[in-house]
């Protein structure tokens, strides 16, 4: 998922509301994220939170990315984080799960 690789990816279990957690070794402020699913196993809704380290998440915005292979640009509201977390939900898959190829946080370091 992060080593530019086709052929490697992150595949969730199957179910509703799978998520990954991204903790930074250092602080951050995110502007905009990058994400390839598999189509046939993609989120119609990712629903984006983050916060600083011992804080707890707070939601930072709705992503409603398309059911494709290519990958998909989202600007998000920037905020400086320490985690991020992308909840996946509402899989275009029956059983609810997710493929990801290709994830990518842009932003900067602080």
């Amino acid at each position: 998922m992060f080593d530019g690789s086709e052929e490697t990816c992150w595949n969730s279990d199957q179910g509703t509301c799978q998520w990954v957690t991204l903790d930074f070794p250092r602080t951050v402020k995110v502007s905009e994220l990058h994400i390839q699913f598999q189509g046939g196993f993609s989120s119609r809704l990712c629903t984006l939170e983050g916060c600083r380290a011992g804080e707890e998440l707070v939601k930072i915005s709705h992503l409603y990315p398309e059911d494709i292979h290519s990958m998909q640009r989202f600007q998000v509201e920037e905020m400086v984080l320490d985690k991020l977390r992308i909840t996946f939900e509402n899989s275009t898959d029956f059983f609810g799960r997710i493929v990801v190829y290709h994830l990518g946080v842009l932003g900067e370091r602080l």
